[in-house]
């Protein structure tokens, strides 16, 4: 056991050998700490959320989660730091933080239309598709021109399996936003579940034209082109093989269901991978499949 120091002991008597002896103490050093005042603090609190905001762009949900808690730490009565910081967790799969983020915004500013469509998404993720209905359509009434939250009621709609509805949604989320790309993917998601198999071939080319290595996009287009002609066969397998190293999730149907594939194109890309000269292909998906994180819904 280390023994402690008993400090008035000691310094007690060499004080008073100090006064003794007639020399003064030397003054003590009192350490400054600097307190920013309002208005810095909320210049660092906007400056912080911004770096936040591009690291989510990015998608880098988990960095930004970290530096939107700095934000409401900075700024712990601004909503947005608050809607910022669920965004993050929602995007990082913490279920549990983005619900108390989210409160602690409604509480603040029930107002808001960004927290209602945190609420939806955190709602679709917990595969409660009725509530994120409500909720989605009640930030719309607030903001209509925000195209997330249109791609959002669209997978609602599908999940409950409304296909003309979130035909509708998807198509409002492309009109405010050309370069949505998961909106126009899953366009083709429904328009191939209800018979329009060239509808869906013609937006998942148009995907392909915006993010030419999307794995979802490659294989769901490879495995109605395997239904065609030679020609497109073999673009079918070129693009099988492409998707499956992009991300080798999509090779298990368990995965497709997670991203709303409908039964026909789950079919469909079964009899797709089964074929041998994708073998070599399909096996090394199998060995990776869970590794990869797959893109982001």
């Amino acid at each position: 056991m280390s023994r402690r120091l008993r400090p008035f002991r000691i310094l007690l008597p060499l004080a008073g050998a100090l006064l003794l002896t007639g020399i003064a103490p030397a003054r003590a050093l009192v350490p400054y700490v600097y307190i920013p005042q309002a208005p810095a603090m909320q210049a660092a609190g906007l400056e912080i959320a911004q770096m936040a905001a591009r690291l989510l762009r990015m998608g880098q949900a988990s960095d930004a989660a970290r530096l939107a808690e700095l934000t409401v730490q900075l700024l712990p009565n601004d909503p947005r730091g608050w809607v910022l910081l669920a965004e993050a967790q929602l995007r990082s799969n913490a279920m549990d933080k983005a619900a108390l983020a989210l409160e602690k915004a409604k509480r603040l500013d029930p107002g808001n239309p960004g927290i209602w469509f945190a609420e939806g998404s955190l709602a679709l993720r917990n595969g409660k598709p009725d509530q994120a209905l409500g909720l989605l359509r009640r930030g719309i009434e607030l903001d209509g021109r925000n195209a997330g939250a249109y791609f959002d009621l669209g997978n609602a709609n599908l999940l409950l399996g409304r296909p003309d509805a979130a035909l509708s949604a998807f198509a409002t989320a492309v009109s405010l936003r050309a370069d949505f790309w998961e909106a126009i993917n899953n366009q083709g998601l429904v328009l191939y579940e209800t018979g329009r198999s060239t509808e869906a071939i013609q937006h998942w080319r148009r995907v392909l034209k915006l993010q030419p290595d999307v794995a979802e996009t490659n294989l769901a287009l490879a495995a109605v082109l395997f239904q065609g002609s030679a020609q497109d066969q073999q673009e079918a397998l070129r693009l099988a093989e492409k998707a499956l190293a992009a991300d080798p999730n999509y090779v298990l149907e368990s995965f497709q269901k997670e991203q709303l594939w409908g039964p026909k194109l789950r079919a469909s890309t079964t009899r797709l991978l089964a074929q041998p000269p994708l073998k070599a292909a399909v096996e090394r998906a199998n060995a990776n499949a869970g590794s990869s994180d797959g893109d982001e819904p």
